[in-house]
Order: C-alpha cells, then sequence, then structure tokens
C-alpha cells in the first residue's frame, strides 16, 4: 500500500480525515478551492455535537409534514420546486425512505456513527488539549404536548442506545434553565446530559494545525477538475489554482470529502451520488446580558433552531432551504431565527449586532453519510453527512484512516458503504 493520499475537500469531514490520515503515518495532501478550511458549510452552523438528536431528514409523515407547512410564515422547512431533474429525482428517492422501516435503519446507523465519533471529538479534544467553545448538556424544548408525546417515545429509544437523558415537564425545564422566558408556552424539555456543543469552525482550523504540524500538505485555492483513472484505478487528479493555472497532481488514493461539489466530480467515473445541497442559517449576535442567556444550548423542536452559546456570543441556527438559488439570504428564514432567539431568550442579546451565514448541507435522501471505497480502486468517500457533518467528522474520518491502511474500522459499517446505492 502506498502512503500517499490526497484529501479533497477543506471542510469539517475533509480536515479531520486529513489530520485522521497524517496521524496515522500516511503522507497526505489537502486541497480546498477555498482560502483555508472550514469556510462554507462548517462555517456557520450551530455546532451541536448531540449523537441522541442524530437522524435522518427522512421520516414517516415527514412529506405531508413539509407541505402542510407551505403557507407558514415561520416553519422549518422551505421548499422551492424548481425544473430540475436532480431535485426531482432526490424528492423522490427521499420520499421512498420515508417509510417507518428504512427510517429506523437509517436512524440506527447515523447514532452509531455519532456515538462513536463523539468519543473520538472527546479523546482528541483533551490529548491535544483543544479549546474551540465546548459547552456540555444540551435541552430540547417541546412546545406542544404533541411534542412532548413524540419525546416521550424519542426517550425509550435512547434508552436503549445507552444515551443519558432525562424528560422533563414545563416546571422542571425552566428550574433547569432558568434563562427561558416565561410568557413563551412551554410543555416539556428532554434533557441529554453527555451531548454538547462547541465552535465548528474554530476547531477545524485547530485541527488543520495539528495535522500541519504532522506534515500534512495544505493546498488552498485550488479546485479539482477531475479525478484521472487508469484500468479502474486512481493515478492522480487534475487541478485548477485561482489564477487559472492548470496542474496534475498525482496520487494513489484519493479521498473525495468535497460536499455537494463531490457529485459533479464522482459522475465521469460512472458513480452516481444523489447529493443536494439543503441551505441551512445563522445569526450570530453579540451577548449583551449573560445572565438572561442560556447556560447549555438549546433546541426548539417545534422550529428546529438551535442557539448555543459560543464564547461572548449567541449563535442561532437551523431552518432548512430546498431548492435555494443564488448566494443571498432568504428574509423569512432569519426572521425565523430571530422569532425563535427573541420567543426563549429576549433580553440576551440585540438584533442590531447580528451577523448571517448560510451555508449548503450536501444531503443524502436516505439520511445517512456514505464511506469507504467505491469501485474504482484507491478512490474513497466520506460524504453526505448533511447536517451532522460536525457530529460525525471525527468517527468518518478514523474510519476512512483505518480502511485505507486495512485495518478493521471501529463500529459495524453496514448501511454506510457504497453498495447501499449498487
Amino acid at each position: 500500500m502506498s502512503n500517499r493520499v490526497v484529501v479533497i475537500g477543506g471542510g469539517i469531514v475533509g480536515v479531520t480525515t486529513a489530520f485522521f490520515l497524517q496521524r496515522a503515518g500516511l503522507q497526505v495532501t489537502l486541497i480546498e478551492r477555498r482560502s483555508g478550511v472550514a469556510q462554507e458549510c462548517s462555517f456557520g452552523n450551530a455546532g451541536v455535537v448531540a449523537p441522541g438528536y442524530v437522524g435522518p431528514w427522512a421520516a414517516p409523515g415527514m412529506a405531508a409534514k413539509v407541505l402542510s407547512m407551505t403557507f407558514q410564515a415561520h416553519r422549518p422547512v422551505r421548499w422551492h420546486p424548481r425544473m430540475s431533474t436532480a431535485q426531482w429525482s432526490w424528492l423522490r428517492a427521499w420520499w421512498r425512505a420515508c417509510s417507518a422501516e428504512r427510517h429506523n435503519s437509517n436512524r440506527a446507523r447515523m447514532q452509531r456513527l455519532a456515538l462513536y465519533s463523539r468519543e473520538l471529538l472527546l479523546q482528541i479534544g483533551r490529548s491535544l488539549q483543544l479549546d474551540y467553545e465546548q459547552r456540555t448538556g444540551y435541552l430540547q424544548l417541546l412546545r406542544t404536548p404533541k411534542e412532548f408525546a413524540a419525546a416521550q417515545a424519542h426517550a425509550a429509544k435512547l434508552t436503549e442506545l445507552g444515551i443519558r437523558h432525562r424528560l422533563m415537564d414545563a416546571a422542571e425545564a425552566r428550574e433547569h434553565e432558568p434563562s427561558l422566558n416565561p410568557d413563551t408556552l412551554l410543555a416539556g424539555a428532554l434533557h441529554l446530559p453527555d451531548d454538547f456543543t462547541g465552535n465548528c469552525a474554530l476547531f477545524a482550523r485547530l485541527i488543520r494545525s495539528q495535522a500541519q504540524a504532522l506534515g500534512c500538505e495544505l493546498r488552498f485555492g485550488e479546485a479539482v477538475d477531475a479525478i484521472e483513472t487508469s484500468d479502474s484505478r486512481v493515478t492522480g487528479l487534475r487541478v485548477r489554482s485561482v489564477l487559472g493555472q492548470d496542474a496534475r497532481l498525482g496520487c494513489e488514493h484519493v479521498v473525495v470529502a468535497g460536499g455537494v461539489g463531490s457529485a459533479a466530480l464522482l459522475a465521469p467515473l460512472g458513480l452516481r451520488v444523489p447529493l443536494l445541497g439543503i441551505r441551512g442559517y445563522s445569526a450570530t449576535t453579540l451577548i449583551h446580558a449573560p445572565e438572561h442567556a442560556p447556560r447549555e444550548s438549546v433546541m426548539d423542536e417545534h422550529y428546529k433552531v438551535a442557539v448555543t452559546r459560543m464564547g461572548n456570543r449567541l449563535r442561532v441556527a437551523g431552518t432548512a432551504e430546498i431548492g435555494a438559488r443564488g448566494d443571498t439570504h432568504n428574509r423569512l428564514a432569519l426572521e425565523t431565527l430571530h422569532k425563535v432567539l427573541q420567543d426563549w431568550f429576549p433580553a440576551a442579546s440585540r438584533s442590531s449586532t447580528a451577523t448571517y451565514w448560510h451555508g449548503d448541507r450536501p444531503m443524502l435522501p436516505d439520511g445517512a453519510p456514505l464511506l469507504g471505497e467505491t469501485p474504482v480502486a484507491g478512490l474513497w468517500l466520506n460524504l453526505g453527512h448533511g447536517s451532522s457533518g460536525w457530529a460525525m467528522a471525527c468517527g468518518s474520518a478514523q474510519i476512512t484512516a483505518d480502511l485505507i491502511c486495512g485495518n478493521a474500522p471501529g463500529i459495524d459499517l453496514d448501511g454506510l458503504r457504497w453498495a447501499r446505492y449498487q
């Protein structure tokens, strides 16, 4: 086995993969079209690492729920129908994955990976003494009795997985998090004490430095135009710099972790990956009154919006937009974020200090990512993590390093490999 590996993509998944590969003794090059790591989908996310909350978007009743919310001003999902074969093909596959049986299987796969990844993330953080604004504890806020009943059913599954949790009524939840606005209706909450949040982009920069210190080569401002093969084996890459200069980079192994753009790279090789960019939003504000800000990170279950404390800032992140175009923010999506912040923590910060972000999360129809080898020798996948890239990054990186080195992976990869799309 050659020890030369190129990782395509400098998001949280790609840069973490480069670190784990370099730490395993391989000779690694990371290629990223931007000027640094975590500048797109990994930049402004909620920062939640909550394996018990991880699950596929494709769930029973989800299609009807999305349609029923079409005319609501504030809603967790916004859909813009497009004359796009890729979008409609993805939606058909997503709809088929919404069955109870497939949902349960995919959720189990994602949670298995997320639990494994959380332990690795904690180990790396401790061993390298990394400070990435982490904060322990995660509180899922339930506005309605229906949401509380669903949380009760979910709690039984958490028990089966061995995930510590506590279901609280409204009074207990307000006692646990006294900064919650008493005027906002609350049916109860689900507390996950072992889950945590952290600044994903900051961690990416820290782990990039660790990888570089180990000898990883970083090539920023370069885009991969094509993956070259011969006799169904990887031979190299064609890359183009921001100045338009073309070059060829020879290698024996390539890990594709390039987000939404990965599908276009794989298609010429006959590998059809149904990736779709689902846009998410965040608003980050300065904390004005720390005593009115949440002690732990919270998730508003009704609107699927998380409020995360990061140092002296509050990150409000969530919503999902299908079929977004261009590079402008959706004003209504941002208004939903502000509504959630105002509902729960009205005195914590001032909206005038807010900065905004959006990112297109690379999502597969059935939710779980794709890991491991492909029919092309030397070509490896680590993509399709959707909104859970931060929660799964370390586990996916370790698995990729193990497979390339010929070692047994740390968890069962059933349903996470290329075979599921054959």
